[in-house]
């Protein structure tokens, strides 16, 4: 493995590691707020961190030198994967089960994988499939808690919106590995692009609310490392990473998020869990294997 391989995981477990706390940071903003209220304050404090972090970094003056239509493209990707995927996403668990939505909506790996094969010209081995579909068996295991076959899905418009949000996600991480721009300056247009969105969403369907002393710090983190940050990791991963072994990878977010609803809102690990756990890292030891030869 070489050292930009080394530095691209490094940065796909930080992503790891703040995309698996994004159930405990909802839930403790969504018992006051809406799907919609919640997107537009972690939106903005998304793009006020990114921003600073762009001047922090004397990056500003790369500005400059993007032509428009550059930033019609980090536009249109800002558009799917910082406004577009939250939304359907959001949809998505207002309409359907928070199991039946996560499963679907956990297909964004596969999807990714997939698209590579189209767009980025990369391989499918039937090694790679095989990973895949692994691993993917055992967050089916933990969201189901076990009982794959007795799942029974009770909204085709919920389904239907997650499995859009997941090709959306999988599309804009698939295009912004194409697009070959400075990671801060893309991710802060993104999300200066979504802020418009989302406020534009907010004052047509909602109200703007104040948040409480109690749910600041939980919209802080949101913004700040769960959306915001997050998002340069994701794509230094992406720079140099092997996008089968990243979105493989990923399928390790589910059990972590079990962990932290475990210590953050005491909710018992299932037996089933465990066994989710096993199953993902059999994807694993496939997938390495591969790389390995």
């Amino acid at each position: 493995m070489t050292t930009p391989q080394r530095i691209s995981y490094f940065n796909l477990a930080l992503c790891i590691l703040f995309w698996a706390s994004i159930p405990v940071a909802s839930k403790k903003i969504l018992v006051e707020m809406t799907n919609v209220q919640m997107l537009f304050w972690s939106t903005l404090f998304s793009f006020v961190v990114l921003a600073g972090v762009l001047v922090l970094q004397g990056k500003l003056g790369l500005l400059a030198r993007y032509k428009p239509a550059d930033y019609g493209w980090m536009g249109l990707l800002g558009f799917l994967g910082a406004y577009l995927y939250y939304i359907l996403l959001y949809g998505a668990f207002a309409l359907t089960t928070a199991a039946e939505g996560f499963i679907l909506a956990y297909t964004w790996p596969i999807l990714v994988s997939l698209l590579a094969v189209v767009l980025l010209g990369e391989k499918l081995t039937a090694r790679r499939a095989l990973a895949v579909g692994i691993s993917f068996f055992g967050v089916l295991v933990i969201v189901t808690q076990g009982r794959i076959v007795s799942v029974a899905f009770t909204s085709l418009r919920g389904d239907l919106l997650a499995l859009a949000g997941a090709f959306v996600f999988a599309l804009f991480s698939v295009l912004g590995k194409r697009a070959r721009y400075d990671q801060t300056v893309s991710a802060t247009v993104y999300f200066g692009v979504a802020l418009l969105a989302v406020t534009a969403t907010l004052l047509w369907t909602d109200e703007i609310a104040a948040p409480s002393a109690a749910v600041w710090p939980w919209l802080l983190y949101n913004g700040v490392l769960v959306n915001g940050i997050s998002y340069i990791f994701w794509f230094k991963a992406l720079e140099n990473g092997d996008t089968f072994v990243i979105s493989n990878a990923l399928y390790l977010t589910p059990f972590l998020s079990l962990l932290y609803v475990y210590f953050w809102l005491d909710e018992a690990i299932l037996p089933s869990a465990v066994v989710g756990l096993v199953v993902i890292a059999a994807g694993l030891g496939v997938q390495a294997g591969r790389s390995r030869g």
